[in-house]
């Protein structure tokens, strides 16, 4: 596929790198000439340096035989403009534009039409984090919570721990704990590194476990690997910007929270704006502030403001200080490596839950939720098998029939209302929603290949 993506920051850089690795042919536009420098001496891909929403700089990229054009500068208005060229001009066929500004979100259904702003898939980071974090409070105890066929299936990320049920016991004795709930371990991280789980593997405390079940069973698997944390009650929020914002607004009706905002006509301006939320104008890393708000009463404290440095310093010292939980917004990747194992709990990063939405609409096939785990070198896909035992190579065949690559597993098959967890005998049907993991991403073009119709069994 020939992509020109426009903007090499963080979030295009990493994209790049994703998608260069898949042997697509990327064009890499962007006005900072030793960026591209660096980026092309990383990667095979080209680089033009330039305005991306210029025609003639758009035209040295190639966008006129371009397959797809992903706008993600940090700039919404020229995202736009950039989409809106590719279409006027070229007829670019699909244009996906990076959104940031909850402003212009808020009438995304009427503005980005064909008529009007020709953006077939908008990305919104500030949403996408929000989403992420609240799936984290109603799940206590959890690192990561994944959602595949609307909602019905979740993949979840948990840390075992001591005086869990499960621990030092094998997988086969999962069903025994809970004989009513079928589950699903789709991979074990023990010490940082993958490990294959089997029926006889152990599960051990410290071992990053995550499991596949219907939604509705969660909390019941989660109860088996870890003792089950008390809900969220009380909730501080350091950083009131579009993120900080959101997240109240979609915990205040369920939850008590508090808000720190550091400039006082931005607290003013969201104390007007939202109904059961606290507001209140001071520096989160300020240690006198936080005992005086008695953060030791609180159940977690979300660090969200536009500092990497901020959030990490109040996080580490709101830990230190009693609160039970205390998750990080990163946006720098060196980051996240540095806050894991440390007594901050969750580290979230923007340009995961962007690439993961990216993806989505990059993968060839009927890909309907892709999600970049671990730091981006796994990965969870969501597939729909089709055709008829003809045309494809997984219709109407069992799991254990199928070549896939070295560690590749389906998780649960989404079949209309119903979920299957997927085991070796379980055959797939056209139509299914197929979860996959993978513990490396390299295999996903084989992965995809696999899902592929064989275009000459319609000759």
């Amino acid at each position: 596929m020939k992509i020109v993506i426009i903007g090499a920051g963080q979030v295009g850089g990493t994209l790049a790198e994703n998608l260069v690795r898949e042997e697509n042919e990327i064009t890499l536009v962007d006005t900072d000439n030793e960026t591209l420098a660096e980026l092309q001496d990383k990667m095979d891909l080209q680089v033009v340096h330039g305005q991306g929403s210029h025609p003639d700089v758009l035209m040295r990229a190639g966008i006129e035989d371009a397959d797809l054009v992903i706008a993600v500068t940090s700039d919404d208005a020229t995202n736009m403009i950039a989409c809106q060229i590719c279409y006027s001009l070229f007829r670019t066929s699909t244009k996906i534009a990076r959104i940031r500004s909850s402003k212009i979100l808020k009438y995304q259904d009427k503005l980005f039409q064909s008529e009007n702003i020709p953006v077939d898939h908008i990305i919104a980071p500030e949403q996408l984090v929000t989403r992420d974090i609240a799936r984290l409070i109603d799940y206590p105890g959890a690192l990561q919570v994944l959602e595949f066929a609307e909602g019905k299936i979740s993949l979840v990320a948990i840390k075992a721990y001591y005086g869990g049920l499960l621990v030092g016991h094998a997988l086969s004795t999962l069903k025994e704990h809970i004989p009513n709930v079928d589950t699903r371990v789709a991979a074990i991280y023990r010490n940082g590194k993958p490990i294959r789980p089997l029926g006889t593997t152990i599960i051990e405390a410290d071992d990053e476990v995550f499991f596949i079940a219907a939604s509705i069973h969660i909390r019941a698997v989660m109860n088996e690997l870890q003792k089950l944390e008390p809900a969220y009650k009380r909730i501080m929020i350091a950083g009131g910007g579009n993120i900080g914002s959101g997240l109240a607004r979609a915990l205040e009706k369920n939850h008590q929270v508090k808000l720190i905002e550091r400039s006082p006509a931005r607290a003013e301006y969201l104390a007007s704006e939202l109904n059961d939320t606290l507001v209140f104008t001071g520096d989160s890393s300020d240690q006198e502030l936080l005992v005086e708000e008695h953060i030791d009463h609180f159940d977690v404290f979300i660090a969200v403001t536009n500092d990497d440095e901020a959030n990490i310093m109040s996080s580490l010292l709101a830990k230190r200080l009693g609160v039970r939980k205390a998750m990080v917004l990163i946006q720098r990747n060196a980051y996240i490596d540095l806050v894991h194992g440390s007594n901050i709990d969750i580290a979230v990063s923007p340009q995961h839950a962007t690439i993961s939405a990216l993806l989505t609409h990059v993968r060839r096939g009927n890909i309907s939720n892709v999600y970049s785990l671990r730091g981006g070198s796994a990965e969870a896909i969501e597939i729909t098998a089709q055709g008829d035992e003809k045309s494809s190579k997984v219709v109407g065949r069992t799991i254990q029939a199928l070549k896939l690559p070295p560690g590749v597993s389906i998780g649960a098959i989404a079949r209309g209302n119903e979920v299957i967890i997927a085991h070796s005998k379980t055959k797939i049907l056209s139509g299914d929603h197929v979860i996959i993991f993978l513990v490396n991403k390299r295999y996903i073009s084989e992965v995809e290949s696999l899902f592929q119709l064989d275009a000459l069994s319609f000759y």
